[in-house]
């Protein structure tokens, strides 16, 4: 296969047929908070983005790129709407989303009153499979081709959650909760069958087509340290799995990790001197850390996800995303949704929450970073940008047709928007699922809004 070079080498016909999709192209190529704008995006108003056997063969001007197109080559006209990378989320539990939208006074009472007897049921692998299909379904609707997502402690739901990526080939990782302690008796496990139970995971799913696993520990309270320690084993084993649990989300959750590491300088340090901190972890929220624990994940290129949605809503706190980019060596970030704390599955909404947190904060982030965070910023977070993130040349097909005239409100709005950026932050700020008009995965149709479907 061939792919548009400077000369503008035609696209050979390869072994699928070739699809393009004709609007106007908007990706982050780097992050736009560290480098001019002419650098980090690519804002073609008239664009093209050819894709074949799975891959992105040519973006470009519609003019300069369309003579290059083979043949039997199918264009998609897209008129008024942006072409866009797949949203990739960087943390997000498919087994919460039958518990969406419960009533919490603080996270942990919502633990123990909603997540924990809700988890309890996917011990079950067909009720697992039943939950992982909705799961599927919502990400696709919302434009989310990528996701790094919390299973649960049976093995079973873990199995479901794989099987059903395998089935749509997404890019997806996921891991079985690791907890041998501080949970219902139906939900704890040995550091031994925890262990057992990760590594047959690993063995049967981890570089499976596009599938790729986590270590998840869920976070400290749930695990001992020899559990912990465990979890590094495994990593140490699997060094291209990744590590995924929470950190410094809730102030009352602080102060219990302090009781029972008391051992330990801080919660980050619980996780660091079991030797897990490092590239390739993920630690969600972060919303109380110090700037010394910020700066240790700096230095050990351990990443965030963002989760202004899930914070707001059990009051956990205001992150700082300025507190956080201010840090060198820079933190990688990616936007989590934190489905079911988190109120939506839609990226769109969640960019709009972080705007507001960060303002809520004292701190600025304008509508270029907050899709760099949804997108490129998430890939890197999750190790996975030479795949995802961005639309360019080689990288996998994952797309999505965002429709800037949605609503009634929004086509009204619309109408004074005055450039690409304005464009995308009232998208963020009144856009949801209904702006996606369609998700292709790998170069296929994944999904498609119906016209006047609500």
């Amino acid at each position: 296969m061939t792919v548009q070079s400077d000369r503008g080498t035609r696209i050979s016909e390869g072994s699928t047929r070739a699809i393009a999709l004709r609007g106007h192209v908007v990706s982050c190529l780097r992050d736009p908070s560290l480098f001019p704008r002419s650098e980090a995006i690519l804002d073609i108003e008239d664009g093209l983005v050819v894709m074949g056997d799975g891959v992105i063969q040519a973006v470009g001007p519609y003019d300069a790129t369309s003579p290059l197109l083979p043949h039997s080559a199918i264009v998609r006209e897209y008129p008024g709407s942006l072409i866009a990378p797949g949203f990739v989320d960087a943390h997000v539990h498919y087994a919460q989303t039958p518990m969406i939208a419960s009533y919490g006074s603080s996270l942990l009472e919502w633990l123990s009153t909603y997540t924990f007897p809700n988890e309890e049921l996917f011990a079950s692998l067909e009720y697992s499979r039943e939950v992982a299909t909705v799961f599927f379904d919502e990400l696709l609707r919302n434009g989310t081709t990528t996701a790094l997502v919390f299973c649960t402690v049976f093995r079973e739901s873990a199995n479901a959650f794989f099987e059903e990526a395998r089935r749509r080939n997404m890019r997806m990782i996921g891991g079985k909760v690791l907890m041998d302690r501080n949970a219902p008796s139906t939900l704890t496990e040995t550091v031994q069958s925890g262990y057992d139970d990760s590594k047959q995971l690993i063995e049967r799913w981890h570089g499976r087509g596009r599938l790729g696993y986590a270590i998840t520990p869920r976070f400290a309270p749930t695990s001992s340290e020899g559990q912990l320690r465990s979890a590094a084993s495994l990593r140490q084993e699997f060094p291209s799995c990744l590590v995924h649990s929470h950190v410094a989300e809730n102030a009352q959750e602080v102060e219990w990790v302090r009781s029972l590491f008391q051992d330990r300088s801080s919660y980050l340090d619980v996780y660091d001197h079991a030797g897990l901190l490092g590239p390739g972890t993920v630690l969600a929220h972060g919303v109380q850390l110090s700037n010394q624990e910020l700066d240790r994940m700096g230095a050990t290129s351990t990443a965030l996800a963002h989760c202004p949605t899930s914070n707001t809503f059990l009051g956990s706190g205001l992150l700082s995303i300025d507190r956080v980019r201010a840090v060198r060596p820079i933190i990688p970030v990616g936007l989590g949704t934190d489905v079911g704390a988190g109120t939506s599955f839609s990226l769109l909404a969640t960019m709009g929450e972080a705007y507001k947190v960060a303002a809520l904060s004292s701190s600025s982030i304008d509508a270029f970073s907050l899709f760099f965070l949804a997108t490129l910023g998430g890939a890197n977070a999750l190790g996975v940008s030479e795949f995802v993130g961005s639309l360019e040349v080689g990288k996998e097909a994952d797309v999505i047709v965002l429709n800037p005239h949605a609503s009634e409100l929004l086509s009204y709005r619309m109408k004074r928007v005055r450039s690409t950026e304005e464009q995308l932050f009232v998208l963020a700020t009144l856009g949801d699922d209904r702006s996606v008009s369609a998700t292709y995965v790998a170069g296929e149709l994944a999904h498609e809004r119906t016209v006047g479907a609500h």
